[in-house]
């Protein structure tokens, strides 16, 4: 199970939000920078990056970000928000982003998306966020009637790297992760699954990890690594153990 700190970047600065409202922000570093040499200095072996201002505009709005933290670490980087075109997704590959993240493009124009699964195979991961169940998109202020397995289906025998689940109703507010919702949708699927939401403590590092048997393979933590709720290298060296 890999650990993956989250970098959410608004207007350049490194944010979190709760349950994604824009009208909800807390700035947690100026510099995303300095932030994700910290997190590779901590043990990081992957760091998960979103374009907020990108998800919500539909182009990337931080790439300049992106490219200088893709420069600054060593490790991985997966990158999300605001990717809705083959030109982006070239220039993100471009900088050296590991894995570019798709997520309204797949539930809205999910033959464009399969498109590009066979275009860069093994590059894409396909973003999942719900809310009751349901995907949400658009940098998660528009719901859709979508079962997040069913989007999950579409795409599930064309070759992700992963699927990024979100539950939407615990992103950032430090209420531990719906394990049940995430169990259930990694049942659903034969791509590996990387929990992100909720997670506010060690025990909800403790009690994801098991999911690893189901197909979680990664688990995103955000506000609480930022708060000092969880250190990283102790939720690395639990997942460690856990092996």
């Amino acid at each position: 199970m890999t650990i993956i700190p989250a970098i959410d970047l608004k207007d350049g600065k490194c944010v979190r939000l709760r349950q994604g409202r824009f009208d909800s922000v807390t700035v947690f570093n100026d510099d995303p920078v300095s932030q994700a040499q910290r997190w590779e200095a901590s043990g990081a072996a992957r760091i998960h990056v979103v374009d907020l201002n990108g998800s919500v505009q539909g182009k990337p709005v931080n790439l300049a970000y992106v490219e200088e933290i893709v420069r600054a670490v060593r490790v991985p980087v997966q990158v999300g928000g605001g990717i809705r075109d083959r030109p982006t997704i070239l220039t993100l590959l471009d900088i050296g982003v590991d894995t570019v993240i798709l997520g309204t493009l797949a539930a809205k124009e999910p033959e464009k998306v399969l498109e590009f699964l066979e275009l860069f195979p093994g590059r894409l991961a396909i973003g999942i966020d719900a809310r009751s169940g349901f995907v949400a998109v658009e940098g998660w202020e528009e719901s859709t009637q979508i079962l997040a397995s069913e989007l999950a289906a579409r795409f599930d025998s064309a070759g992700p790297a992963s699927f990024v689940y979100t539950d939407i109703e615990r992103d950032g507010m430090m209420k531990g992760p719906n394990i049940e919702s995430t169990r259930e949708f990694a049942g659903s699927t034969r791509t590996n699954v990387i929990l992100s939401g909720g997670i506010s403590e060690l025990a909800d590092v403790a009690a994801a990890l098991p999911l690893e048997h189901v197909g979680v393979k990664g688990i995103i933590i955000g506000r609480a690594l930022y708060d000092g709720r969880i250190d990283l290298r102790e939720a690395l060296e639990m997942a460690e153990k856990m092996q």
